[in-house]
């Protein structure tokens, strides 16, 4: 794992006296969080920004703890919260049952799946079938490199601690195609990856993002649950995902009927 460094959110929670402390809460977490997964967390300006880092933040203030925010690369994330390095984590977190046994998660926040791309002139890749035998570049210890293992017969995962080197291996012609969450890939290739790289196949793998807990934070998770539900209903969940995405999603009342508050 990379050297982490960290950084405060700055966050005074507004909840105040309804804070943790009468509920079992602390004052301030640690939220661990990575900074190269766009538009849900990156660096710019030397500011942490994205959809997660709103996200947490308002979280945050409705129940009332300030943030100590640190980076890490992402495969370090679960094993920090199994020691206790960080309390929080938010970084497109997919939830699973393996992972489930090793943290708490709340409810989910983002729907999601996998997607595919390719070099923009490529004509031999049209689904998931085409890439049997073939090198896919994705994200170190992530979901997606499981399915590259367990569901593409022949396929070798090119694994990479930052997610640009993804995609960078594809323009380069290191890896033939790329495999990762949707949204990540679908923006890649709006920004940055817009003459070189082009998406094929149908989305693969629904996927739930949640916020990851450290195990033995029962009261945190449910503060947060009923903080994201509320979000939800009152429209401010909405507001975030639009100012990063464009537009409301269409998947918002499935997501409202996936909280437990």
């Amino acid at each position: 794992m990379a050297a982490t460094f960290m950084i405060t959110a700055g966050l005074a929670g507004c909840g105040g006296d309804e804070g943790g402390e009468g509920e079992g809460l602390e004052d301030s977490y640690t939220v661990a969080s990575d900074t190269s997964f766009v538009p849900f967390e990156f660096e710019e300006d030397g500011e942490y920004v994205g959809f997660d880092i709103d996200i947490i933040n308002e979280i945050a203030d409705r129940v009332g703890f300030d943030i100590e925010l640190e980076t890490t690369n992402f495969d370090g994330i679960i094993p920090g919260l199994q020691t206790g390095t960080f309390d929080i984590a938010i970084a497109g977190i997919t939830i699973t049952d393996e992972r489930g046994e090793a943290v708490d998660f709340t409810s989910p926040y983002y729907k999601s799946g996998l997607r595919i791309g390719v070099p923009a002139d490529d004509t031999t890749i049209e689904s998931v079938d085409d890439l049997e035998g073939l090198t896919i570049a994705t994200r170190l210890g992530s979901t997606s490199a499981d399915y590259i293992e367990n569901n593409i017969e022949g396929a070798t995962a090119n694994t990479y601690e930052q997610l640009d080197q993804a995609y960078l291996s594809v323009e380069g012609g290191g890896s033939d195609a790329v495999l990762y969450d949707a949204p990540n890939v679908e923006y890649y290739i709006l920004t940055a990856g817009e003459d070189t790289l082009k998406t094929v196949g149908e989305l693969l793998e629904a996927q739930n993002y949640g916020i990851a807990v450290s195990q033995g934070n029962e009261e945190l998770v449910d503060a947060m649950n009923t903080a994201l539900a509320e979000m939800i209903d009152d429209g401010t969940y909405a507001e975030i995902y639009s100012e990063w995405f464009g537009s409301e999603p269409e998947w918002l009342e499935e997501l409202a009927e996936l909280q437990v508050s």
